[in-house]
């Protein structure tokens, strides 16, 4: 296996995830976890097939190739582990970032209206973010 054809599997798993799920057995459910806990967890990481990944690995399930419940608690895990990491890295460089003026990345006017949002709509908007992806996006 070249590196090429590991990237192209890693991004596409969701395309290939029970042709995976037969070759790894219960290593699928590390990998699984991995994606899912990278993908909510680090900001850069968006490329990630989480949520398609999510409706196949049930999928699966259904079909009794993958246990249910053991996804059920391992992914609601890594995805609670990873937006716990996520709020972390953003409260500990968040306002450092944005303290800088004249940043060719981050515009602080749009992240005081940002903040000013969640300040008014923060414990909803974080609720339907989390479970709705086109609101995410």
């Amino acid at each position: 296996m070249d590196f090429s054809y590991l990237i192209d599997l890693f991004l596409h798993l969701d395309k290939n995830l029970a042709l995976v799920a037969n070759q790894w057995g219960v290593w699928i459910y590390a990998l699984l976890f991995a994606i899912i806990f990278v993908e909510t967890g680090l900001v850069v990481m968006p490329f990630l097939p989480g949520d398609s990944l999510l409706f196949v690995a049930g999928a699966i399930a259904a079909v009794g190739g993958l246990d249910l419940v053991a996804l059920m608690a391992l992914l609601t895990a890594a995805a609670v582990m990873g937006d716990a990491l996520n709020y972390s890295i953003g409260r500990t460089i968040g306002n450092r970032v944005f303290s800088w003026e004249n940043s060719r990345w981050f515009n602080r006017n749009a992240f005081d209206k940002a903040h000013a949002f969640y300040e008014k709509y923060g414990p909803i908007t974080i609720v339907l973010g989390r479970f709705m992806p086109f609101i995410r996006t």
